[in-house]
């Protein structure tokens, strides 16, 4: 049974588990070390079975644990070329750890990984699509600024996605962050809204996926309860019965037990 599990999601750290029975890959590895074991381990997933890392980018938010963690494990990591020089240059990874840059989708194991470029304010971001040994495909689409048309596309066929949904634009606008950051972050570099996340689930929807997880909300600008509802009830309006057309979960900022099966 193929299995997407989010390990850590949100502001403070970011790492994802997929995979089935005979192994998985993480995308980012966003908390330190111990955490990302302690997650694993409190999933019951040997971090033997563990093929790859997978980063998106080079924010700390998304490779922190990143030096130590490979270091520890031995783990081949896999980015974009951009990315990597990024992550060398900032030391996040030892000089002898196993790399390789993405050029087009690799088989790590009995998987399948491709990539897909995003909108952020980064040299080279991207986000993952997955098919697993069972057939199963489940993507996580993050720090996405605007969907572009590729990502959109990455959409189709996806048994289960992790879309971002990453500030609530009232909250922001009169929170604390400084006009930079919030100028930053409402670009079409930065994050996705509420509202513009959930105007992407009816088409993903009707192309197919019923799995749909809200991540990278943000601990400052958003609520569980107003991304949830922003989305429910846009689907609402758009004729959608959840739980029946589709399921939605929110990606824990630190994993609860709970395991999304696709």
């Amino acid at each position: 049974m193929a299995k997407l599990i989010p390990l850590f999601s949100g502001s403070k750290g970011n790492s994802y588990y997929i995979g089935s029975g005979s192994g998985g890959v993480l995308i980012d590895a966003g908390r330190s070390c111990k955490q990302i074991l302690t997650a694993l381990d409190d999933n019951n997933i040997d971090i033997n079975k563990i093929r790859a890392v997978f980063v998106t980018h080079e924010h700390i938010d998304h490779c922190s644990a990143l030096r130590v963690l490979v270091k520890k494990t031995g783990m081949k990591v896999y980015a974009t070329e951009g990315t990597m020089n990024a992550l060398i240059r900032d030391n996040r990874l030892e000089p002898n750890a196993v790399t390789e840059v993405l050029t087009s989708p690799v088989a790590v194991g009995d998987m399948l990984v491709e990539h897909f470029s995003t909108n952020h304010d980064t040299p080279q971001p991207c986000c993952y699509r997955v098919k697993t040994s069972d057939n199963r495909c489940a993507m996580v689409a993050t720090d996405l600024g605007t969907i572009t048309d590729n990502v959109r596309s990455a959409f189709n066929g996806v048994d289960a996605l992790v879309l971002e949904s990453n500030h609530d634009v009232n909250m922001l606008k009169n929170g604390i962050y400084p006009q930079y950051l919030k100028q930053r972050i409402l670009s079409d570099c930065g994050h996705l809204s509420n509202r513009t996340c959930a105007e992407e689930l009816p088409d993903i929807i009707k192309n197919g996926t019923m799995r749909i997880v809200l991540g990278h909300l943000s601990q400052e600008n958003n609520r569980p309860d107003i991304a949830m509802n922003t989305s429910i009830k846009h689907l609402a309006d758009c004729g959608f019965k959840r739980d029946y057309d589709y399921t939605l979960d929110l990606a824990p900022e630190v994993n609860n037990g709970k395991v999304i099966l696709f």
